[in-house]
């Protein structure tokens, strides 16, 4: 009978285990069939499209330059988050042709063409503009609050640059820019709030530079800190290595009086001085597909396949 009894035992264990493997098998099943678009603040309604896996892109604090002025106002039409976010983007006609979803590879193209250029500048873009407070873009950060942006990218397509040395045409696809703060602009009687761009960080000819802003005279002060028209700052440049036209990861850190960019696994350079300490302005993040050309016939084409911000 004892020997009965454990066979009965033995039996009853088994099939458990059968049961356990099996509902084990079951949510796996089902966890992977869940997918969650952490890319956007809301998950399409049909089933076919809950399957679709989109750029890692969330809107929420992002407004969108095009190169085209559709409305006719004399400047680039610009999107704002609310018009963005939960995949706003993919019903406005005029964004379509310049940013845009590539299901067959989870990412956001970002395409534009020298047309129609922002204040201040002679080139055109298909980019966006971070919003720390989504509706006032006066509100920006400081070094010293500092923040971070971490982006997966390639360039795609870009044009040959017939009128010079360089085999294809340059694009800027990350940024930081600064920006006088409304505090400044009151006490210092300013009547813009123009700033440079601290970092800038380019394809060229397959190869990814970064421009970082300093000052030609570092016992620059005051006010003169201020200038951006009179070459009171310049451009040092680090070339971080070769990409081509194959997918990198990228980062930016910014913190007090400290600037870190690093290409994918590669030592990052650090930047550490004076000027940093001078900075005297706010900053904003901007990332996308900046085009630096005017060329006839000229365009480029980026592919984001995420891109995080964090403060």
């Amino acid at each position: 009978m004892r020997k009965f009894n454990n066979i009965i035992r033995l039996l009853s264990i088994v099939f458990l285990l059968l049961l356990i493997g099996q509902c084990s098998k079951s949510d796996v099943k089902e966890s992977d069939s869940d997918y969650s678009n952490s890319g956007n603040d809301a998950s399409h309604d049909n089933d076919l499209d809950s399957l679709t896996q989109y750029a890692e892109v969330n809107f929420s604090n992002w407004k969108l330059t095009l190169p085209i002025d559709a409305n006719n106002n004399g400047s680039p039409d610009e999107y704002q988050p609310n018009e963005l976010k939960n995949f706003g983007y993919q019903t406005l006609q005029p964004v379509i042709p310049y940013m845009y979803d590539d299901t067959a590879d989870s990412s956001l193209v970002f395409f534009t063409f020298p047309d129609i250029s922002t204040t201040n500048s002679s080139y055109s873009r298909t980019e966006l503009r971070e919003l720390i407070n989504p509706n006032n873009s006066r509100e920006n950060w400081t070094l010293l609050e500092g923040g971070e942006m971490v982006g997966r990218l390639k360039v795609e397509e870009v044009s040959e640059n017939n009128s010079s040395n360089d085999d294809y045409h340059k694009v800027i696809v990350m940024q930081i820019h600064g920006v006088i703060s409304e505090e400044d602009m009151e006490t210092q009687g300013f009547s813009g709030n123009n700033g440079p761009p601290l970092i800038k960080i380019y394809w060229k000819n397959g190869y990814i530079w970064c421009h970082k802003k300093s000052l030609k005279d570092e016992s620059t002060s005051g006010d003169d800190l201020y200038d951006v028209y009179n070459g009171t700052w310049t451009d040092i440049k680090d070339n971080l290595g070769y990409v081509g036209f194959e997918a990198f990861n990228f980062r930016i850190t910014a913190s007090d009086a400290r600037i870190e960019v690093q290409l994918n696994d590669e030592i990052p350079i650090i930047y550490q001085d004076v000027s940093l300490n001078k900075w005297p302005f706010e900053n904003y993040f901007k990332a996308g597909n900046y085009l630096n050309t005017t060329d006839d016939e000229a365009f480029s084409k980026i592919k984001y396949y995420s891109l995080t911000v964090t403060h």
